[in-house]
């Protein structure tokens, strides 16, 4: 199947600058000639960790989600900066939100969160050796750590207690699909 063609007649608007996201519309001419507009939000590449303590626990966080209107429990992850390696955002992001940082950081892949709408892809990685070594958290983040056994995360997932899809996708390329 194919799409428009990125390069022909396209012009791009800026809806909206904000400090995390740009939102703008493209308008894209089709092979049959007549135009298509995309509303695309540009979004920083991003990291998810997956840490695995000594005793088999997945360590997560609990933090408000203001556009679900609740906490969320999902598992470290954040904007990689500009410059910043994937791996150093995966190690910041890490000690940032649970205070911890990992002697052995390993990558398992990656993933688009909304290819239909948003330019994100997130690194996903597993973080095991885990360590004390805080960071001093992102002023807008209030987070609470909590360590869920490996097992019983996909029981979780399966009752509604996980629902952040960077959280399942990660569990899943790190844990495999559970049983």
């Amino acid at each position: 199947m194919t799409g428009p063609d990125p390069g022909a007649s396209a012009s791009r608007d800026v809806a909206f600058r904000g400090r995390l996201l740009t939102v703008v519309v493209d308008t894209l001419a089709l092979p049959d000639g007549s135009e298509a507009r995309y509303e695309v939000v540009l979004h920083p590449d991003a990291v998810t960790i997956v840490p695995i303590d000594g005793s088999g626990c997945v360590v997560m966080v609990r933090q408000y989600r203001h556009p679900v209107g609740g906490p969320l429990l999902e598992l470290p992850a954040g904007k990689i900066d500009p410059g910043e390696k994937p791996e150093d955002a995966a190690q910041r992001e890490l000690r940032e939100e649970t205070g911890l940082a990992a002697a052995e950081l390993a990558p398992l892949g990656g993933f688009y969160s909304a290819p239909g709408f948003v330019t994100e892809y997130l690194h996903v990685f597993e973080a095991r050796s885990l360590a004390p070594a805080p960071l001093e958290p992102d002023p807008l983040e209030c987070v609470e750590v909590v360590r869920v056994p490996a097992a019983e995360a996909f029981a979780m997932v399966a009752r509604g207690e996980i629902r952040d899809a960077k959280t399942i996708a990660g569990l899943a390329m790190a844990l495999g699909c559970g049983d």
